[in-house]
């Protein structure tokens, strides 16, 4: 809370844009929701761990839970929830951060040392979705919140995350009726440490396109390493592309409530 304060004080002194990233304390949301109503330039994100998993329900020494900031209370969940629909939160994203099966001392159960970090890089959507359909989340808010903010904020808002026209063919073909369990089968990263594993999620998804080519087909990912590199909203990476344009603002928030859930 202290630390956000002070990035909202020193954002409205100084006149600049400030990101809050990976928020999970909802205590904090007033105050940015206020911040923003005084006209200051502040975006912010959740991750999915916040927003499917509670404090509650992790075991003694289950270490595979620990992140940074760490995963809390059940009603602090349902605030984020709140604050996502309400749009003080802009957007979700993965934080993947993957380790060694060791770093998370399992034998020990040792909080304190463990590494902190959830790896979610595939999980993100059908984790969101287990969650956001029973809040009476649309799939339009859905795309919103994982795709079409994302890009504006990364200044790719010309040409990435929307289905119009002009945009590149980032395209996932899913089944949001489906569900899978998390096997470390289903994992794609090297080393299967998920809090997720064993949970039952909703939206299997059956393949990838990235500007059309076929990234995942299911099993796999046929076309290997293709993505770039982006070092700025200027567009500059590792390899020739060209400009991308201005930052869009994020579109308005929905101030709609979601419906009564249980």
């Amino acid at each position: 809370m202290a630390a956000i304060a002070q990035v909202i004080e020193a954002a409205e002194r100084a006149g600049a844009r400030a990101h809050i990233l990976h928020l999970s304390a909802a205590d904090a949301l007033p105050l940015l929701e206020a911040a923003r109503s005084r006209g200051a330039a502040i975006t912010v994100e959740t991750c999915p761990h916040y927003l499917a998993l509670a404090a509650e329900d992790i075991p003694d020494g289950a270490t595979h839970f620990k992140c940074a900031p760490p995963i809390r209370s059940h009603a602090n969940r349902e605030a984020l929830w709140q604050g996502l629909f309400n749009g003080v939160i802009d957007f979700v994203i993965t934080d993947h951060s993957p380790c060694t099966p060791a770093l998370k001392l399992p034998e020990r159960g040792d909080f304190v040392g463990a590494w902190g970090g959830i790896a979610s890089l595939s999980l993100g959507l059908p984790a969101i979705w287990t969650e956001a359909q029973k809040r009476g989340a649309t799939l339009a808010q859905l795309s919103r919140w994982m795709s079409g903010r994302p890009a504006a904020f990364a200044g790719l808002g010309g040409t990435k995350g929307r289905l119009a026209p002009g945009y590149d063919a980032d395209l996932v073909v899913w089944d949001p009726e489906a569900t899978f369990t998390v096997t470390p089968e289903r994992l794609f990263f090297r080393h299967p440490v998920s809090p997720y594993l064993g949970m039952t999620l909703r939206g299997v998804v059956h393949r990838t396109y990235l500007a059309g080519r076929e990234i995942f087909d299911g099993t796999g990912h046929p076309a290997g390493a293709v993505g770039r590199v982006i070092l700025g909203r200027d567009g500059a990476s590792h390899s020739p592309v060209p400009p991308a344009p201005p930052v869009p603002p994020l579109l308005p928030p929905e101030h709609s409530q979601p419906p009564p859930h249980s």
